[in-house]
């Protein structure tokens, strides 16, 4: 199986053979997996255009190192426990057998319905246990996958839809979530009016709310598994086929499709799964995050199965029926490895520890977090109170570009600093460089993040438009990817994420990371969450503008603002302390949590018109924007 780290000197052994000697390095990992034909070569690569290939001429099934090679040794161990929204439902689980079965009638469902290697089937549904079953249906017969998040406009999924000119929507009825019943097939229905390419909507039976129905495009999952038998030989794939295109927000507002290849990413999500969690066998692993994002496509369904793993997936919400639902489906599944993000934890760390007393949390092993740089109170809070100082924390920073984890601790293995994602995995070679694209050496320093060297899961290409992949990723430094992340190196050469660029403020000269500033806001006993963004000052050139969200009422705004602007200053400088500071009930997010600070910077720079705010119909949150602006005018 896949090399498993097992101490701090083997890391520090196995980093520097790995940079040393890559291409080596990541053919010993390949080696353990299952090939039809074995590559010609390991890597052919160049980032000017760029075009990289890992694995060339090698001749695989991801799904057969998924579940084929797993059936005579762990054929009965639990693949898949399913958790559904309603906690007095019962949890559903999917041996390696009974997953592999499922897997293989569905891929026959595709086929009847006339998909085949190479077609675009784009996912619309909510966390049931067909998701990840469909996902590896495409994958078995060679076609593309492209996952919607279920909480995505009409207009986006056509967007998305129709950038991939898709034969197929796989949907559900309706979505649970929480309380509420979401529509999800009256939405397929309103996109694909404007998708000419779509032939086939399956659509899965789930809330049983009642749906419009199209005879000429509509088949109902059930009926079509009564079509089919379970035998389906897995498609031969060239390691540099696509294996499926993730659409991820622009600059521009326009979704780029992110392309990921069958055999590298199939390597590197294994390798990073097992060893930035230490997952042992019998562990039970959960991924609090939706298979619509990267983290659910990596680290729910590819990376836990290919390694053999007990993967959770939770159709829920962390707060119903209240806030201690995380801790009572830790409890009642003896979740060892618990993966959130860190919006997840600051939103559960305000309802008060009322909601984590009840529960044991004893089997937790290892907590990780992703998404976005975890603050130090945050961090704090997790491992006191959720891991009891027993844990550690993977704070794991990656993208979708990256395919999966690339700096993160190890459990156990390599040293932990909160706010810090800390060290490389092997094989993985980041850089600082500055404004002219120079390399920063030494540590204590902070620059433009980047990777020098290419990584088996990388980007390769937007779905296309490889020049926008182009102009994105490898354009602004030559000869290397830009991650768009600023970043400091400390004087260990531990590695913390400051925020994107297009995040960092320049004040006075300075380049601050929101980031930074956020964590310093964050320390505030009272504050719950913070964002903040730069606004045009006469004399600074850029200011801080800082939007709050408080626990409770505030008696004395002024009084407040005084104490968190001095908490700034002590946590970050003067030189971060706020000019402005709004008190707002909720930050517009989208659907992953991630704030949409576009939208803040142009409130804090003055413009309170919502029709240049884009489309924020998207948003988890859309009716937050009206209430930010009218906040903003008293500001």
């Amino acid at each position: 199986m896949t090399l498993q780290i097992r101490s701090l000197e083997e890391y520090n052994e196995v980093y520097k053979q790995s940079v040393a000697q890559p291409e080596q390095f990541w053919a010993e990992q390949a080696e353990t997996f299952q090939w039809h034909q074995k590559w010609d070569k390991v890597l052919e690569w160049e980032f000017d255009t760029p075009d990289v290939k890992w694995f060339v001429g090698g001749k695989l099934n991801i799904t057969e190192n998924c579940l084929d090679r797993h059936l005579a040794e762990r054929g009965d161990q639990t693949a898949i426990i399913w958790e559904p929204n309603d906690p007095n439902a019962p949890a559903k689980t999917y041996t390696y057998k009974e997953l592999h079965s499922e897997v293989c009638r569905f891929a026959n469902v595709l086929k009847n319905n006339g998909i085949k290697k190479g077609d675009r089937v784009c996912f619309y549904l909510p966390m049931v246990p067909e998701m990840a079953i469909a996902v590896l249906a495409c994958a078995r017969i060679g076609a593309i996958h492209s996952v919607v998040f279920a909480g995505f406009s009409a207009s986006s999924l056509a967007d998305r839809i129709n950038d991939a000119a898709c034969k197929m929507v796989l949907c559900s009825d309706g979505n649970f979530r929480g309380k509420k019943q979401i529509p999800v097939k009256a939405v397929v229905d309103e996109a694909i009016a404007t998708c000419p390419s779509i032939e086939t909507v399956i659509m899965l039976k789930h809330t049983g709310q009642e749906v419009a129905w199209n005879e000429k495009t509509d088949k109902n999952w059930a009926e079509e598994l009564t079509k089919v038998d379970n035998v389906c030989p897995a498609e031969i794939m060239d390691s540099e086929d696509t294996l499926f295109i993730l659409y991820t927000s622009g600059s521009t507002g326009k979704p780029k499709g992110v392309q990921h290849s069958c055999g590298g990413y199939m390597v590197y999500t294994t390798f990073s799964f097992k060893n930035v969690f230490q997952y042992q066998d019998g562990d039970v692993y959960w991924c609090t995050a939706d298979v619509g994002w990267i983290t659910g496509h990596s680290y729910i369904v590819y990376g836990p199965l290919a390694a053999g793993a007990t993967t959770v997936m939770f159709e829920g919400v962390p707060t119903f029926p209240d806030a201690g639902r995380f801790w009572e489906v830790c409890d009642k599944h003896k979740v060892n490895i618990f993966y959130t993000a860190p919006t997840a934890i600051r939103a559960l760390m305000a309802k008060g520890l009322e909601y984590v007393t009840p529960y044991k949390l004893d089997t937790l092993k290892v907590l990780g977090t992703v998404g976005e740089p975890i603050n130090e109170e945050a961090w704090h809070w997790y491992d006191e109170h959720i891991g009891k100082k027993n844990c550690p924390i993977v704070d794991t920073w990656w993208q979708t570009e990256t395919g999966g984890i690339m700096i993160s601790p190890l459990a156990n293995i390599t040293p932990l600093k909160p706010t810090f994602a800390t060290l490389p995995l092997p094989g993985i070679q980041p850089v600082l460089v500055n404004a002219e694209g120079e390399e920063i050496e030494g540590n204590d320093v902070e620059g433009y993040l980047c990777i020098k060297f290419p990584w088996p899961s990388m980007i390769r290409t937007t779905w296309g438009d490889h020049e926008r992949c182009r102009n994105v990723y490898f354009n602004r430094f030559k000869g290397k990817y830009f991650t768009g992340d600023g970043c400091r190196r400390d004087e260990d050469g531990m590695y913390r994420i400051i925020g994107r660029v297009d995040d960092v403020i320049i004040v006075s000269g300075h380049n601050l990371g929101t980031a930074e500033i956020e964590n310093g806001i964050n320390q505030h006993a009272r504050v719950v969450e913070s964002a903040v963004v730069g606004f045009p000052h006469k004399i600074k050139g850029n200011a801080v503008y800082a939007y709050i969200i408080c626990d409770g009422d505030i008696d004395d705004v002024d009084a407040l603002k005084k104490e968190i602007i001095g908490t700034v200053s002590k946590e970050v400088g003067p030189i971060a302390k706020p000019d402005k500071i709004q008190f707002v009930p909720g930050l517009p997010k989208t659907r992953s949590g991630k704030i949409m600070r576009r939208i803040l910077r142009k409130i804090a720079g003055g413009d309170r018109d919502t029709s240049n705010m884009g489309d924020i119909s998207t948003l988890l949150n859309p009716e937050i924007v009206a209430s930010v602006i009218e906040g903003a005018e008293a500001v």
